[in-house]
């Protein structure tokens, strides 16, 4: 367990993400919950230059609506579990937005999508896929439809959890950015590896076609 300490912290929005966790269990089952939002933001941590990111509730993106290029100020707290939370601070307070972002004139049909993220609800609905990190890192970075996971892995039911971190895409099985990246290895006490590959992702997005 961390120390925690509560911080202020001000910066600019580079992108926003739906916060989830995730839960694994060998092949049989991936389920996504969807509990608010990442900031990922440039700025300064206690007065110290950083990049870092911010979880907030959806309450509080619905609230200040808040875009890709905004300043926006708070507080928050160092997280309790290291690796149990990507974002590097939670428990988000006192928001405010200093500036706006600038409107931009690109192509909002395109890739990566950069407009304001939708309610958990859509999310939910929508379902999520495998997402290579090297697009979670490049050109899916800013796209509201990126997702970087706290996922548990059931390790020995009822006993034990191994956790780690995993990009996701809730974005058009049409769009031509996205690459699913190499199967992931869900391990169980006892068994040999078991990786998904891809299949789970059929049956996440089963409810939407390629442009939905």
């Amino acid at each position: 367990m961390d120390n925690q300490e509560k911080v202020q912290w001000l910066g600019k929005i580079l992108s926003i993400q739906p916060r989830t966790n995730v839960w694994r269990y060998v092949l049989d089952n991936r389920t996504h919950s969807h509990i608010g939002y990442n900031l990922f933001l440039d700025g300064s941590v206690n007065g110290i230059n950083a990049q870092f990111a911010v979880a907030i509730s959806e309450k509080q993106q619905q609230c200040g609506g808040f875009r890709i290029g905004d300043v926006v100020k708070g507080t928050a707290w160092t997280k309790k579990y290291s690796g149990w939370e990507y974002a590097d601070y939670y428990r988000a307070g006192a928001l405010k937005r200093i500036s706006e972002g600038e409107e931009t004139t690109e192509d909002k049909s395109a890739p990566p999508w950069r407009t304001a993220p939708p309610d958990m609800q859509t999310y939910e609905w929508r379902g999520a896929r495998m997402l290579s990190l090297s697009c979670w890192k490049g050109k899916c970075f800013q796209c509201i439809w990126a997702n970087m996971a706290n996922v548990s892995i059931e390790y020995e039911w009822g006993k034990s959890q191994k956790h780690r971190f995993e990009s996701f895409c809730y974005g058009p099985k049409s769009c031509k950015v996205y690459k699913m990246g190499k199967p992931r290895n869900v391990p169980y006490k006892g068994r040999g590896s078991n990786y998904d590959e891809g299949w789970l992702d059929d049956i996440c997005t089963e409810r939407r076609g390629e442009d939905d």
